[in-house]
């Protein structure tokens, strides 16, 4: 088939999502696929960061789609942010509909599947050109900070309705969009297995800038943004225990200009080491004794299955989280607490030795790739759009 991923992540965000793996799981399956990059759903600040994003989308967008694998292009479409003014969308969708026509027409690609995780897409398209519709809802969006809410609360509904199938990566998502559509399926986020295994490979080598990091050493990986990341949590862990590493890798307030960094300062034993690339961060993951889900509870993390769940499991660490609902159904391979004592408490467990077997760890990462996942979304496709 061929395939119009509308994304809510660009592709070249160095934390690959859900997006960025199905697009390539589809194309590495013989689909044609155009990864269409995000739209900007959060209102813009006058940060740095926002500026430097919109100076390189405006650079993107006059260059045609680029060609990045076998089977696959990514398109940077030129749209204005500001997404709660129905005046902005409505030219947004001008926008939109005469580049995808252009850009299909030049790849000689057809109108076959729309594939998408924007919940503001009935905005820009209309669904009956398409021959089937897919609806891939992986976060509680409305909840994250400077989203223009009331419209998209209108707009998923409609959404959802109208689409052919529904993958919801959380059960809350999958209970609360099912009301809308009946083939809703709950399939969780996954990993990359074999790329996370590396981490026990004798081969692979801790980076240097980690191995110079005392030991024993918690790490966490992923954007640390204030509204998912207990920003609290980790310095009373840091303060409580000073002969332990806190690490945490990744860009700070990413997704979140309005993040408070100032709890991660001030402390010998927290280390923020920046972003690293996707490719390394096996031989960071190998350097943990722990791999920390210090998640904020609220109305996004409620409904969110942590991205980073099995890819720590794949890599052999001992997993240490908060109690997020999505993580219920696998309590026999991870630590699940409920407050900052029993977080801290788990982690010396596992330090102690008393973590889940690893051959049971490694066997459910195993159970959840994006090659398994993607052969059974494309399974109920079949069902519900043959």
């Amino acid at each position: 088939m061929d395939i119009i991923l509308l994304s809510t992540a660009d592709w070249d965000n160095p934390f690959w999502t859900n997006k960025q793996h199905v697009a390539l799981e589809l194309s590495r399956l013989g689909h044609r696929v155009l990864y269409v990059d995000s739209l900007g759903l959060r209102r813009p600040t006058a940060s740095a960061r926002d500026l430097r994003r919109i100076g390189k989308r405006l650079m993107k967008a006059v260059r045609p789609p680029r060609k990045v694998r076998d089977n696959l292009w990514v398109w940077s479409p030129v749209v204005l942010p500001w997404q709660r003014y129905s005046v902005i969308r409505r030219i947004n969708r001008l926008l939109l509909n005469a580049g995808l026509w252009l850009w299909m027409k030049a790849l000689g690609l057809k109108r076959q599947w729309l594939w998408t995780y924007n919940p503001l897409t009935t905005a820009f398209f209309d669904l009956r050109s398409f021959d089937c519709c897919i609806y891939h809802c992986v976060d509680e969006i409305k909840a994250q900070p400077g989203m223009p809410v009331e419209a998209l609360e209108q707009a998923e509904e409609d959404l959802s309705r109208r689409v052919a199938i529904i993958f919801a990566t959380s059960t809350q998502l999958a209970e609360t969009r099912r009301v809308w559509n009946a083939h809703t399926y709950y399939l969780p986020n996954v990993a990359d297995f074999q790329h996370f295994n590396t981490a026990l490979d004798p081969r692979t080598v801790i980076p240097a800038d980690l191995a110079a990091i005392p030991g024993p050493r918690m790490g966490f990986i992923g954007a640390i943004s204030g509204y998912k990341v207990d920003l609290k949590l980790i310095r009373h862990l840091a303060e409580s225990r000073p002969d332990w590493s806190i690490i945490l890798i990744g860009e700070v307030g990413e997704g979140d200009p309005w993040t408070d960094a100032s709890l991660l300062h001030g402390l010998d034993n927290l280390h923020l080491l920046g972003p690293r690339a996707y490719e390394d961060l096996p031989a960071y993951l190998k350097g943990f004794d722990a791999a920390l889900l210090p998640n904020l509870v609220n109305d996004y993390t409620d409904a969110m299955f942590p991205m980073k769940f099995f890819e720590y499991l794949a890599a052999g660490c001992p997993v240490v989280s908060v109690k997020l609902k999505a993580l219920e159904e696998f309590t026999a391979v991870a630590s699940v607490t409920s407050n900052p004592a029993e977080f801290t408490a788990a982690i010396e467990q596992v330090l102690g030795g008393n973590a889940p077997d690893l051959e049971q760890r490694l066997s459910m990462a195993r159970a959840h790739t994006y090659e398994a996942r993607t052969l059974r979304m494309l399974a109920l496709i079949d069902g519900v759009c043959s």
